[in-house]
């Protein structure tokens, strides 16, 4: 591939992250994209055939930015507490950046499973050996109360993962702004992390 192809993809999948993140996958048009790349619809299409392989490019490419981010946090030999301070802190500045990702994913568990199948088998996807060890060592070591590291990583998801599924929810309730609802998320990264500490933290 030559550096002008190169220059001319990385130009599309630019532009589609930008008209995702404000239309969404629904609301998205090919034209619409190839519009804010400053290329011809023809061009596109040449590159990716449908919006949804357009969408799915623009994931994996963001994906693959986190995914080495949350594999060093569950696979290296740093303390549970730094682990989970340091996910929270990173998955919320990266949705922060990224904020259709979380959505996407949940529609592609249902309407696209072979993709999800394909993501998972990836080799930049994260293993949770080294976190599952480390925490059934601190629960026999009694440093931790017990739990699983399936539900511990679960809580530590669900707690990151859905104020930004249920956005305009919450700031529906929280009567709040966009702009405002962001400093919410920022405040998050520390509270998150502390509430989940604390719920496994011996006293």
């Amino acid at each position: 591939m030559t550096a002008k192809n190169i220059t001319a993809e990385e130009k599309i999948l630019t532009a589609a992250k930008r008209v995702f993140e404000n239309k969404g996958m629904a609301g998205a048009r090919m034209q619409e994209i190839a519009d804010e790349a400053k290329i011809n619809k023809s061009l596109l299409h040449y590159y990716y055939r449908s919006k949804q392989k357009l969408f799915e490019a623009v994931f994996k490419t963001a994906f693959n930015k986190l995914a080495p981010q949350i594999n060093t946090v569950l696979n290296s030999d740093l303390s549970i507490c730094y682990k989970i301070k340091n996910f929270s802190d990173n998955y919320t500045t990266f949705m922060i950046r990224h904020p259709y990702l979380p959505n996407f994913i949940l529609q592609e568990l249902n309407r696209n499973p072979d993709f999800v199948k394909e993501l998972i088998s990836s080799k930049t996807f994260p293993s949770m050996k080294n976190f599952q060890n480390q925490i059934r060592d601190a629960v026999k070591e009694n440093k931790i109360r017990p739990i699983k590291a399936e539900q511990l990583f679960i809580n530590i998801l669900a707690l990151n993962i859905f104020p930004f599924v249920a956005a305009p929810l919450i700031k529906g309730f929280i009567n709040t702004t966009d702009i405002e609802y962001i400093k919410v998320l920022e405040e998050r990264k520390a509270g998150v992390a502390n509430f989940i500490i604390q719920s496994i933290k011996i006293n």
